[in-house]
């Protein structure tokens, strides 16, 4: 056997890709996962709203999922995938960072996306710890607190308005928002939202802990809490060099996939982050499943279908 041939080479070592990874080994499928170790929650503590596993860290859950999919064979390199390139034969030439190159029959891409922060004095230093986005993922543990939202460029108030079901103590911040719908502004009197204009300079933060946002003005809101939505960029260099179709979305173009992560180039999957902005760990899950078992099903009848045809001639 060729140790550098695969049938599926797994990009990312995340949960989409674990999870593909993890189907494919139990379908006896020679599998290589590729993590170059950087994955997007890895500033969280916890991770929430994945039943059984509600508040495990995410170091642990993908040290467990590690363990699992290794425990069917499947391989581990911490490395970087740096492209791929159709061999015309069905297949594709995987050059690693790390100098070596692998064939794969089938590729699976769960590359992610990368959190591009506002550019505020002390966001990225509390990210993940009081300064959060996403109320499913942290809205139970931080609820009833005073919570400050900085309005999203893209979205408006509409994080401040959801928020409000987690707390009746919450205050929007313009910052670089110049105007509101009509129907944002309804919506905040109706929710009791306090509306802050002017650009947002800092954090105020006392004992490790976030006390208030400071305005460019010199004014200290106190909030113990902060909401902002990011800016979500795909990391999916390697689908669009391949020339994986793209579709418009709210926040950019994203890769476009089918039911089962399949992407417009034949051999290639998507799935988690990398297609889609609001994949949580849960979802990220279930479509690396779907995509290992659709690859495995394509990879058995192609196999089939080959040794058929070879009998007949």
């Amino acid at each position: 056997m060729d140790k550098n041939a695969y049938d599926v080479v797994v990009v990312g070592g995340g949960t989409a890709g674990l999870s593909a990874a993890l189907i494919l080994g139990r379908s006896r499928r020679r599998t290589l996962v590729v993590d170059a170790g950087e994955p997007r929650n890895a500033p969280a503590a916890h991770m929430h709203g994945y039943l059984s596993r509600d508040g495990m860290s995410p170091a642990t859950f993908l040290e467990a999922g590690r363990r699992e999919v290794a425990s069917y064979g499947v391989e581990l390199a911490g490395d970087r995938v740096t492209g791929a390139v159709p061999d015309g034969a069905d297949g594709f030439h995987v050059p690693l960072a790390g100098g070596r190159t692998v064939q794969a029959r089938r590729l699976v891409v769960t590359t992610g996306l990368v959190d591009e922060l506002p550019d505020i004095a002390g966001v990225a230093e509390r990210w993940g710890r009081d300064v959060l986005h996403c109320p499913y993922c942290d809205g139970w543990e931080v609820r009833d607190r005073p919570f400050g939202v900085i309005a999203s460029p893209v979205a408006g108030a509409h994080q401040a308005l959801l928020l409000s079901h987690w707390s009746k103590d919450v205050t929007l911040f313009l910052h670089t928002v110049q105007t509101l719908s009509d129907e944002d502004a309804r919506r905040l009197a109706a929710a009791n939202i306090a509306v802050v204009t002017g650009e947002v300079a800092g954090l105020a933060v006392e004992a490790d802990r976030l006390t208030g946002v400071r305005m460019a003005d010199g004014r200290i809101i106190e909030r113990s809490v902060l909401f902002v939505a990011p800016r979500f960029t795909p990391r999916d260099g390697l689908l669009t060099v391949l020339g994986a179709e793209t579709y418009e979305t709210p926040f950019g173009p994203y890769v476009s996939v089918d039911a089962t992560g399949r992407t417009s180039v034949p051999g290639v999957w998507a799935a988690g982050n990398a297609v889609g902005p609001a994949e949580q760990v849960v979802n990220a899950a279930s479509a690396g499943y779907r995509a290992g078992a659709t690859i495995n099903n394509e990879l058995v009848m192609t196999d089939l279908d080959r040794a058929a045809a070879a009998l007949s001639g």
